[in-house]
């Protein structure tokens, strides 16, 4: 990967809390691992995915019927709300629970592929978008989602340099 790139507080947040629980590799990216190191049940139940946070206990339900794929994936995106958000998103403000939910969003995208650990995939590969989908255990989409956020991250430091 090209090295130019300057990742966001919120990538460094991450790596930061991946290297707290001993997470170093793509093979380290294991949700129930994850969840176990964080103190959350981890429940596959055949309901729409949910999460539950308060003082008494950490809780993320994933939806048994999604494919592993996409279950890893809406899993990190219930860790962004249990490790990052307060509230109740029934009845926060419009306004606030539309801007946790694009903080979850992008804290899917680098929780799922984090920077640190693209070491792993070969850029020159023409099968890089195959390869990250093997390797960090995620849909085509959402590699396809992150390289496109790094490539514009690239670009628009270099046109401000």
């Amino acid at each position: 990967m090209n090295f130019s790139y300057q990742t966001t507080l919120l990538e460094d947040w991450i790596t930061s809390f991946y290297q707290n629980l001993g997470i170093r590799t793509p093979s380290d990216l294991c949700i129930e691992k994850i969840a176990h190191k964080c103190n959350i049940i981890l429940l596959k139940e055949n309901i729409n995915s949910y999460y539950i946070a308060n003082d008494l206990i950490k809780m993320i339900v994933l939806d048994s019927r999604l494919p592993l794929i996409k279950q890893r994936e809406v899993f990190f995106h219930e860790l962004c709300h249990i490790m990052r958000h307060v509230g109740i998103q029934g009845i926060i403000p419009t306004t606030f629970r539309e801007l946790q939910e694009g903080d979850a969003v992008r804290f899917t995208i680098y929780a799922a592929i984090p920077f640190h650990m693209l070491i792993y995939i070969n850029p020159l590969n023409d099968t890089i978008i195959p390869d990250m989908s093997e390797v960090f255990q995620v849909s085509p989409e959402l590699c396809k989602k992150r390289l496109t956020q790094i490539h514009n991250r690239i670009h628009l430091q270099e046109r401000l340099a």
